[in-house]
């Protein structure tokens, strides 16, 4: 038995070794370090995990009381299942990263990594040696690339959010599954669906409470800056670090659009890789990583996209003074994809999956992706 805690401590003391910034490394973890898939000195240790408290089962709020607690152009991410809808605030993730949630019996893992602007929504269930098991997840207190690590309650594996997968522990190589989402605004969000339910920002956590509606970050998505010092190796120059983007997957292959060519055009049709799909975009929803109020900051838009192919007929689109409407039948449509006017009207655009991230942090997991031109 001696042999044995002796063994582990040194194993232990190895670790820390390796990951970065060891003081920092919380020696709690059961994680099966034996197992992983990138080396693990690429880990910096900022914080005993836990550091950041997530949202787990968290309260919400109807369209009145929402759009009396939240600035209207503030961005949210929207999550649509069976008709039913929430909205998570990217201020409020900002300061938990995380929220543990269900809707319509899906649980759900709603991520926001700040330093990558890249939220995303995953499932929580995970196939353990067979069974199937509801993860809750939880803020490592590392980083990797400057990109949130993620744990599970489960496996104590560690979970790169960007790309939702395990890289370290037992379920190493394991892909959370995807589920569609959108960031668009709380104004956009119950103008689609009144019916729908945001975020309460009444969270429990006062510290936070305090600061929801501001940016620590302040000046962080400006264009010409750099990434944080987390992010230890060349930036890619074929976009600015800063610049946002919007991801497409098709067959294993990916192609990213800038934002910036997404807001000069206003809609982009396009195709990659046999998928069609096009990108709605619109004013009107303003950056959680400018100034300080969420009041003042800049306006980057919102950014949507779906697949072009309607019950077997490929859609063709162009800005309109509503909204979008399709050039083969003249019918509107909304942000979210929703026609409301004309021969389609009641028809939805199926979403796309896709992310929203920085191109830094994209290239860094990401470099063979196409570029839109």
């Amino acid at each position: 038995m001696k042999l044995f805690f002796f063994s582990f401590f040194i194993f232990s003391f190895s670790l820390m070794a390796q990951v970065q910034n060891p003081g920092r490394f919380d020696k709690r973890w059961k994680t099966d370090l034996t197992k992983h898939s990138v080396d693990l000195s690429e880990f910096i240790a900022l914080m005993p995990r836990d550091g950041f408290k997530v949202l787990n089962n968290p309260s919400f709020l109807n369209m009145a009381e929402g759009l009396n607690n939240y600035f209207e152009h503030e961005p949210v991410i929207a999550v649509v299942i069976n008709n039913s809808a929430k909205a998570y605030p990217l201020n409020i993730l900002t300061y938990h990263e995380i929220s543990n949630d269900e809707l319509e019996g899906t649980p759900l893992l709603v991520t926001y990594c700040p330093l990558c602007n890249s939220g995303m929504v995953f499932h929580r269930r995970l196939n353990v040696n067979g069974e199937t098991k509801t993860a809750s997840f939880a803020v490592s207190g590392m980083l990797r690339k400057s990109s949130l690590v993620m744990w599970d309650d489960v496996t104590e594996s560690w979970w790169q959010q960007l790309i939702g997968e395990a890289v370290v522990g037992k379920m190493t190589g394991t892909k959370l599954e995807l589920i569609p989402s959108q960031i668009i605004s709380v104004k956009e969000f119950f103008n689609n669906y009144p019916e729908g339910k945001i975020l309460s920002n009444k969270t429990g956590f006062t510290e936070a409470e305090e600061w929801y509606g501001k940016n620590r970050y302040v000046s962080y998505d400006s264009l010409g800056s750099n990434p944080y010092r987390f992010f230890q190796q060349e930036v890619d120059l074929r976009l600015p670090a800063k610049e946002r983007v919007i991801d497409i997957n098709s067959m294993g292959k990916f192609k990213i659009y800038p934002f910036s060519k997404i807001t000069e055009k206003g809609v982009i049709n396009d195709e990659f890789n046999f998928k069609k799909i096009v990108i709605f975009h619109q004013p009107g929803t303003v950056s959680v990583l400018d100034k300080q109020d969420l009041k003042e900051a800049k306006d980057v838009g919102t950014a949507t996209v779906f697949n072009s192919l309607l019950e077997g007929q490929h859609l063709t689109f162009k800005k309109a003074e509503r909204g979008f409407v399709d050039e083969q039948t003249n019918s509107l449509w909304t942000i979210t994809g929703k026609c409301i006017d004309g021969k389609l009207k009641g028809k939805q655009l199926t979403p796309e999956l896709h992310g929203n991230h920085m191109a830094f942090s994209w290239f860094a997991f990401y470099p063979d992706s196409e570029i839109y031109e």
